[in-house]
């Protein structure tokens, strides 16, 4: 006896496929993480991300328009600090005319609709390398935690409307929310990298800022004493639901493709937007395997970004989100 349900039947070809699709990607699932460097009339290629760059200040309004054009209505920026400017307090992220600042300042003079946020972390300011202050070969909470909070006050006294902290410091949250409270900015938002694990894939990004921990004795050489063993799944519930009693508007979850079940497992707990972080190294080895004509680069990213969605995604940091727009736009 032949079957009288046949689930084929919804997907005989692209129209009845396209009806029932559960999941859409559109240009409103996007944040662009922007690179911004010193200097004029730059727009550098990073060797380890093909076709990604590091922008001057001259040409980001140039490049923020085009994004704004294309659909694209959020970036998230990194600023490429020069090494003269680093010490071992990352003292720069707090200078009121620093490049992140000014970064901020032109995206919303070229484009004052365009959504800024701001990566804040130390280790793009540091000489050491990481996300907090080092001391005796420890990295110190307590106090990283001070300097994490007025830099991101400085970030939205610029200009932004969210601030994105990464350093995965315990309670930065809480102190980041209370001194904007404190100051007046009780519409600043926070999306905090909730579960960021301390993952391989973010060597291509280090190349990018020139942030990597440095390779000296009293140094830690990586950052699994802040960053999240990679091994553990209900941890990140935990640090999650501590930044949203903290102040949190938006949680993330990073790296993107080898978590999304902890991407699902948040999105099932949680009341507020779940952001993912599709990193450099998933970015760089599509780009490898596409060039060695290994793999079809458009059908693969596509499908990875329908993945992340998927898995519970609202809201995809991605280095491919241009190149998904455009195709989209086709």
């Amino acid at each position: 006896m032949y079957p009288l349900k046949r689930n084929r039947r919804l997907r005989a070809n692209d129209a009845i496929r396209g009806l029932v699709r559960e999941t859409i990607i559109s240009p409103n699932d996007f944040i662009v993480p922007l690179f911004v460097t010193e200097g004029k009339g730059l727009k550098e290629e990073i060797p380890s991300m093909p076709n990604y760059f590091r922008y001057s200040i001259d040409l980001l309004e140039k490049e923020v328009k085009e994004l704004w054009s294309l659909g694209l209505k959020s970036v998230l920026i990194f600023a490429k600090v020069p090494e003269h400017l680093k010490d071992q307090k990352g003292s720069e992220a707090l200078n009121p005319n620093g490049l992140m600042q000014r970064a901020v300042k032109t995206v919303k003079n070229a484009c004052p609709d365009m959504l800024v946020m701001t990566d804040v972390a130390l280790d793009p300011y540091s000489s050491l390398g990481h996300d907090g202050i080092i001391e005796n070969g420890k990295v110190l909470n307590d106090a990283s935690v001070e300097v994490l909070a007025e830099m991101s006050l400085s970030h939205v006294v610029a200009g932004a409307d969210f601030v994105a902290p990464s350093d995965m410091m315990d309670g930065r949250i809480l102190a980041i929310r209370e001194l904007f409270e404190d100051e007046g900015y009780v519409d600043a938002g926070i999306m905090s990298y909730s579960a960021k694990y301390a993952s391989a894939f973010y060597g291509p990004f280090r190349d990018a800022l020139d942030s990597a921990p440095v390779d000296l004795i009293d140094v830690p050489k990586d950052k699994k004493t802040y960053q999240m063993d990679y091994a553990n799944r209900f941890e990140a519930l935990r640090e999650t639901e501590m930044d949203i009693d903290e102040g949190a508007d938006i949680v993330m979850v990073k790296p993107g493709l080898c978590y999304l079940d902890i991407v699902r497992d948040l999105k099932n707990e949680v009341n507020v937007p779940v952001a993912v972080y599709q990193v450099s190294g998933e970015y760089s080895m599509l780009k490898a395997a596409a060039e060695k004509g290994w793999l079809n680069h458009d059908a693969v990213m596509l499908e990875q970004i329908t993945a992340i969605k998927r898995a519970g995604a609202d809201i995809i940091a991605s280095y491919f989100a241009k190149d998904v727009v455009k195709l989209l736009n086709q």
